[in-house]
């Protein structure tokens, strides 16, 4: 079974950073891709950011060029450094993987961003 512990979330004000953690029980190379997605209140989740076992990265429009995913193989962790925070950042956020070989996925339990104004 694999484990998705995500962790660094909080209360910050707008303009500020964060940096999200994900820590997983297996090694990163047993994935092709990780994620984060995050979800609002009363919205659907949708993907921020995703890096490929490989170090390709793509991101949501609306956080290019103010989030960077990264990855450190060594420690089976998957980062989401956030800047500039925006109020319509609040979300609660998800780390995702993606295995390798089969169709399948997991999720994290999501930690909680409140950018407030």
């Amino acid at each position: 079974q694999v484990q998705l512990v995500e962790s660094g979330g909080g209360l910050v004000q707008a303009g500020g950073s964060l940096r999200l953690s994900c820590a997983c029980s297996r090694s990163l190379f047993s994935f092709s891709s990780m994620g984060w997605y995050r979800q609002a209140a009363r919205e659907q989740r949708e993907l921020v950011a995703r890096i490929t076992s490989g170090g390709s990265t793509n991101y949501a429009d609306s956080v290019k060029g103010r989030f960077t995913i990264s990855r450190d193989n060594a420690k089976n962790t998957v980062y989401l450094q956030m800047n500039s925070l925006k109020p319509e950042d609040t979300a609660v956020y998800y780390c995702n993987a993606v295995q390798v070989g089969i169709p399948k996925e997991y999720w994290g339990q999501g930690t909680q961003v409140t950018v407030s104004s």
